[in-house]
């Protein structure tokens, strides 16, 4: 049954309360220190920024006390669409700086400065995938609603309801895993009904269309968990009130500027490296 196990590999979205340092810092500097880390890892041009980038996120994992293989699961099924944007960019690359060309043939072009351009696209995907990873290992949603109300809340003077933005946030996240396992359940039907699921024979584009009968239920069933929602919300007077209460009480301390201080130094390290 491992060929229908699809939520172990969906790694965003999973919260796992391991009581570490991580777990135990303000909210509103993990969001700063997670929002930085992911602006600094797309922006970045350097192949040594996105070294330092992946190797402060495992430093993150070993704080956060999550296991490394674990995490690196995360980066499996995102993995065939990396590596066909990998492809791409090693075949039509194009630099206007003369560089060792391997092979041309038409508009391919296999170049030193495209084997790097590609190599630091792949080490740009990844970590940003650890990062997004790593933020919800260590933030539960509660903590991250609370954490980006906190922080937007100025801007409600201005008129913008950043409520709907941190709620949107909020579902994005939590419906990755609910996806995970629609998908599953979905999958072991299917198969239950004699539906061919999981075989190794026949090449990728056999096991790509077995994907494509189930994407039309996963989209209904996410539809339909959509509808539930917006009725839920809407009986409990969702936006009837500007100004939210919340459970969790958030206290700056020593540790958490001591981070947070750690933090800025390591973004601006992998920007300016």
């Amino acid at each position: 049954m491992s060929q229908f196990e699809f939520l172990p590999l969906v790694t965003i979205g999973q919260y796992l309360p391991t009581d570490s340092v991580l777990n135990r810092l303000d909210a509103r500097i993990r969001v700063i220190i997670f929002s930085g880390l992911l602006l600094a890892l797309t922006f970045t041009p350097s192949l040594r920024g996105l070294i330092l980038g992946l190797a402060f996120l495992l430093l993150g994992l070993f704080l956060a006390r999550i296991p490394i293989r674990y995490a690196l699961k995360g980066l499996l099924p995102p993995l065939p669409f990396m590596l066909f944007i990998v492809v791409l960019q090693v075949l039509f690359f194009s630099s206007q700086v003369n560089t060792l060309t391997y092979f041309a043939w038409g508009p391919i072009h296999i170049t030193l400065a495209g084997l790097w351009a590609a190599l630091q696209l792949l080490l740009r995907f990844m970590a940003l995938i650890l990062c997004l990873s790593l933020a919800s290992f260590c933030t539960s949603t509660s903590e991250l609603i609370t954490g980006m109300d906190r922080l937007l809340s100025p801007l409600n003077r201005l008129g913008i309801q950043t409520m709907d933005f941190v709620m949107a946030i909020q579902v994005a996240i939590r419906f990755l895993p609910l996806l995970a396992q629609s998908a599953e359940r979905i999958a072991k039907a299917q198969a239950s009904r004699g539906a061919e699921w999981g075989m190794r024979s026949g090449g990728i584009l056999k096991q790509a269309r077995q994907i494509v009968p189930l994407i039309v239920p996963l989209i209904l069933t996410s539809l339909r968990r959509a509808e539930s929602l917006a009725l839920a919300m809407d009986a409990r007077a969702y936006g009837l009130k500007k100004d939210r209460t919340s459970l969790y009480q958030l206290t700056f301390t020593h540790n958490d500027a001591i981070f947070l201080v750690i933090g800025l130094a390591a973004i601006c390290l992998i920007i300016l490296l």
